[in-house]
């Protein structure tokens, strides 16, 4: 979702701020908060979560939030000489309602790292005013492969970008079709997926008919169902989000095309399963994410996620905990060195070398993960749950 992404919807610029209690001495001594003031075993700082925490995208919002307050939860209770908040900036998901949740984030003075924005277009849109203000992104996310690229002071992502997704999606494909249907909802992140697959079908000597079914502006997915079906293409990708996928899904089943289907991260979701039912049966999704339910790396963490939450992990739930603890660790190497500033604390972001329980994660100077690290995997919805098939490049 996502991974990710962006899509539309609007705000409601709700921030709630979970104060947590800690033990433990600074082990740092004396530090400085953001406005220049003694830290002691007193200081609050406060960790921000942008993404969609209402409308349709909701849940991936709320799968992220959910691994964000773990992680707090955690470091509070284990101490840390300080204690951590955390403020929520509801953005839906939308780029037009990013900039008034960003400007939430940045007004709180005691705010020193941000996890997200979850989708790619919000990302775009409040990345520069986060560097600005010198508030470091750790984004578990989204994945539009410019993002890196555009010289945001602050950038950090956990997972593949869409550049490592698309192309490895493609190759996996390739082995099953010789002709494919690519479809784009038009996002920032459908976009940057459609294309990325595209051309590396084409290099693969694979046929592509290029579709669009504008989110924004598609009510009825039946005209572009029935294209694919009449293309007689024996396979189709659509680059989209989990709630129009699921209408989608319905779309094709309804004109009775028979095709292998798949998508990106952005449809691997509980929104679809619950949208699509019988319709989604088969769809495949290739995501630069971890399936926590089945990587011994993540056990206790599905443990403790399930405990706090009464449910199990979802899609970059474990990203999100990651992401935060990395900003946790980052706080902390700041107190200890006796500053804790906005700039203090990218600055150690920057340093990051943390064995995750998604895998080991470093930052490439421009904020992305080294170039041949991270892992793309393939998911199935079979019996309403989507399942791992494990790394996309070694799926059959």
């Amino acid at each position: 979702m996502r991974t990710r992404s962006l899509t539309k919807l609007a705000a409601l610029g709700v921030a709630g701020a979970l104060a947590l209690s800690a033990c433990g001495s600074n082990s740092g001594g004396g530090g400085l908060d953001n406005g220049g003031n003694k830290a002691n075993t007193d200081a609050t700082y406060t960790i921000a979560f942008e993404g969609p925490l209402s409308g349709d995208n909701a849940q991936l919002g709320i799968n992220e939030l959910n691994g964000v307050k773990l992680a707090i939860d955690q470091a509070n209770k284990k101490g840390l000489g300080f204690t951590l908040k955390l403020l929520e900036a509801d953005d839906m998901g939308d780029p037009a309602k990013a900039p008034a949740a960003a400007a939430q984030v940045i007004q709180d003075k005691t705010v020193m790292g941000v996890i997200g924005p979850s989708f790619s277009g919000a990302s775009q849109a409040v990345a520069p005013k986060y560097g600005d203000a010198s508030i470091a992104i750790v984004n578990p996310s989204a994945s539009n492969g410019e993002l890196q690229d555009q010289g945001f002071k602050t950038w950090h992502r956990i997972m593949p970008n869409d550049y490592a997704e698309g192309p490895a999606a493609a190759d996996w494909l390739a082995k099953k079709a010789k002709k494919v249907v690519v479809i784009s909802d038009k996002s920032a992140y459908g976009d940057g997926v459609a294309n990325a697959v595209a051309k590396q079908l084409k290099a693969n000597g694979v046929k592509v008919v290029m579709q669009s079914a504008a989110a924004d502006t598609t009510k009825d997915y039946g005209p572009v169902a029935q294209a694919v079906k009449q293309s007689g293409a024996p396979a189709m990708f659509y680059a989209g989000y989990d709630a129009q996928g699921a209408q989608l899904a319905k779309a094709l089943a309804a004109v009775k095309y028979k095709g292998l289907r798949m998508s990106g991260n952005g449809v691997k979701s509980s929104v679809f399963s619950d949208g699509a039912k019988k319709s989604g049966e088969g769809w495949y999704f290739s995501c630069g994410c971890s399936d926590a339910l089945t990587a011994e790396s993540a056990k206790q963490f599905v443990a403790d996620y399930k405990a706090m939450f009464n449910t199990d992990p979802s899609t970059y739930s474990p990203e999100a905990y990651d992401a935060t603890n990395i900003l946790i660790e980052a706080i902390k190497r700041a107190a200890d060195a006796g500053t804790v500033t906005r700039e203090a604390v990218n600055a150690e972001v920057n340093k990051t070398d943390y064995q995750g329980i998604t895998g080991p994660i470093k930052f490439a100077e421009n904020g992305d993960l080294p170039p041949g690290t991270g892992v793309v995997n393939l998911f199935q919805q079979k019996n309403g749950t989507i399942v791992s098939l494990g790394d996309i490049t070694k799926a059959k």
